[in-house]
């Protein structure tokens, strides 16, 4: 089940592990010393004949029994041999079904490199006058909806798998937080209105918290992971064959890396950048005004630096230096941080507090994928399907199609089998991140208390949460009186401050079940956590209404924030900053940080939440 919470996500190498350590001589010491003493070490006893002949003659040596081992063979590429030194063990697998191809790109030490012969900059750039800025949001007729992912490719006509569908099918909509992000549909939270400036209103400012770009699989999988079970068939690899659809995978390699943006989600991050300039680049001017440039956020992850310096250049354009300063939170054990508040809260990284999706999502695969377990079982001779091996080759279309632009695996499954998928997806989010989940509201309020310093210019009171102190109550790291605010984080960590928020709207159908799947739902990770999700906290003045207005959009979606008290229904859901801020503080003084993350509390059975809160202080 690919997810971005706890610990166990992440695996931690170290430079100074034994079985390295061993293998390299010591500097010093009584091996140095007894070397120094051997005459042998004093003065060479072989000429350079002697050793030249050598070296030959162990070279031919090796050649010939390898050759007895395994013939011609072990000296010609197959398809899924790496042509590169392996870096791992998985890329010393043999070149049948099942095994892992790498291309390791770039080289290590390129022999063509001349960097003083190829400068970034010459000069000679000709005029370069800027001009005013965009403002789309404020001019434009109608708002640049985001429908689509043109440089994936779609399985051809007649997959899904048997009669064509009776109403458009759009598989891309289909993968839950594996899905690209899209412009949700006007209504789907509830408010018939759009996210353009409304009428008698104009925008002053703009938070911005988005997700980094589509990814390869993580290290860590709840349920599924494709990396497991490519790990299951390459341990079998000479005893399976398959036929029929799934006859492709005798030849199929696991081509997926870990963790870091696909090529996909870097241009993800990049055009997220150029469409926010396009509708609040005029925001830019305030910062003119003011002589001071834009502080943005993210941490330390690779991915999600990478996304961040992607919208950087989309936003900003090459070279962006000197335009806005980057903020880079660490995402370690140790360290708070509003962006991976997991890492200071131990009750997030233990099993049975927060992995209670797991079992609702292994629960309702053996309902949905019944009939596809049944139908592809027979197709793979000597190695047996299970329901998590059929989970994971659609797992694998939606990886390996933001990866690799294509996969022959999204052609293996109907329509209501991906309608299924994208259903477990929602299960595991809503139990594992969000309402459903003991710690959705506690992980998710330090960003929440964030947003209200920043909403009323006004320091973090207390820090009693994964509030960072030391760059909060900085105002060179955490300025406040921007105009214009962009956070970077995880899918898991959207879903906790859109709960912490106590946005309760979205969490309207109450728990969700994993024996049948719910047609009118309001919460769905595709809509709400998709590869670069983004919301944005969209602050305006209105002549119609009183005060400073804010509204919440998720996905250009509007949030109505009727569950707030204050916040009453408005046709465009809006709600004054004051009155959110007032229902803000509220939610932030009944979280108990200390109890849910370090308290001692178990998940009592048929227990549920949709509030994302722990059982109360003294549950056991």
């Amino acid at each position: 089940m690919p997810t971005e919470r706890g610990s166990s996500e992440y695996k931690v190498y170290n430079d100074q592990e034994p079985e390295r350590e061993s293998l390299l001589p010591s500097s010093s010491g009584p091996q140095q010393e007894r070397y120094a003493s051997h005459s042998c070490y004093s003065k060479p006893r072989f000429g350079v004949n002697h050793l030249l002949t050598a070296f030959v003659a162990g070279t031919l040596a090796c050649f010939l029994a390898q050759y007895a081992i395994c013939g011609s063979s072990c000296f010609s590429y197959r398809e899924g041999t790496p042509e590169t030194a392996p870096t791992d063990v998985q890329a010393l697998a043999s070149p049948w079904a099942g095994s892992t191809e790498r291309h390791n790109f770039p080289p290590a030490n390129p022999t063509n490199a001349f960097p003083s012969l190829f400068p970034t900059s010459v000069g000679y750039a000709g005029k370069t006058p800027t001009g005013a800025e965009a403002a789309i949001v404020a001019t434009a007729p109608s708002y640049p909806l985001h429908t689509a992912s043109p440089q994936l490719v779609a399985p051809p006509p007649g997959a899904p798998k048997g009669k064509l569908p009776k109403e458009p099918f759009d598989l891309f909509k289909k993968w839950g937080n594996l899905s690209p992000w899209y412009s949700v549909p006007r209504t789907a939270f509830g408010v018939d209105s759009g996210p353009e400036t409304p009428p008698t209103c104009r925008v002053t400012g703009l938070h911005l918290l988005h997700r980094h770009g589509a990814r390869y699989p993580t290290a860590y999988a709840s349920y599924g992971g494709p990396a497991n079970f490519s790990s299951r068939l390459h341990a079998v690899a000479d005893k399976w064959t398959a036929s029929g659809e799934l006859e492709f995978m005798n030849e199929w390699t696991y081509k997926l890396g870990e963790e870091i943006l696909t090529p996909f989600g870097r241009q993800q991050l990049f055009d997220l950048g150029i469409s926010t300039r396009l509708k609040y680049g005029f925001l830019l001017k305030n910062f003119t005004e003011s002589n001071t440039i834009p502080v943005f956020r993210t941490e330390s992850q690779d991915r999600m630096l990478a996304s961040a310096m992607n919208f950087a250049i989309g936003f900003f354009g090459y070279p962006f230096e000197g335009q806005y300063q980057q903020s880079i939170t660490i995402e370690a054990h140790g360290f708070n941080n509003t962006l991976a508040p997991y890492k200071t809260c131990p009750n997030a990284n233990d099993p049975l507090k927060a992995d209670r999706g797991r079992a609702k999502v292994a629960q309702w695969a053996g309902v949905y994928l019944a009939g596809a377990v049944g139908r592809l079982r027979p197709l793979i001779k000597g190695y047996e399907l299970q329901v998590e091996d059929v989970y994971v080759l659609q797992q694998l279309c939606a990886y390996e199609t933001v990866a690799l632009g294509y996969s022959k695996f999204c052609e293996l499954f109907t329509e209501e089998e991906w309608d299924g998928f994208d259903y477990s997806l929602d299960l595991y989010f809503w139990y594992n991140s969000a309402f459903g989940f003991a710690l959705g509201r506690p992980l998710g309020i330090g960003y929440v208390q964030e947003l209200v310093a920043r909403l009323t210019h006004t320091p973090i009171a207390t820090h009693n949460s994964s509030t960072n102190g030391t760059l909060n109550d900085d105002p060179t790291t955490f300025p406040l009186g921007q105009s214009l605010y962009v956070d970077a984080t995880h899918e898991v960590v959207v879903l906790q401050v859109l709960t912490a928020l106590g946005l309760s709207t979205l969490a309207a159908e109450g728990t969700l079940p994993a024996d049948h799947m719910p047609q009118n739902r309001t919460f769905r990770a595709r809509e709400l956590a998709p590869f670069a999700t983004n919301v944005h906290f969209q602050l305006l003045s209105c002549t119609s209404l009183p005060g400073p207005q804010i509204r919440v959009i998720v996905n250009d979606g509007i949030v109505p924030l009727t569950g707030l008290a204050g916040c009453g229904a408005q046709k465009d859901g809006m709600c004054s900053v004051e009155a959110f801020v007032e229902a803000q503080r509220e939610n932030i003084g009944k979280t108990d940080w200390e109890w849910a993350c370090h308290g001692d509390w178990d998940v009592p059975e048929e227990w549920e939440t949709t509030t994302g809160e722990p059982p109360a202080r003294g549950a056991r």
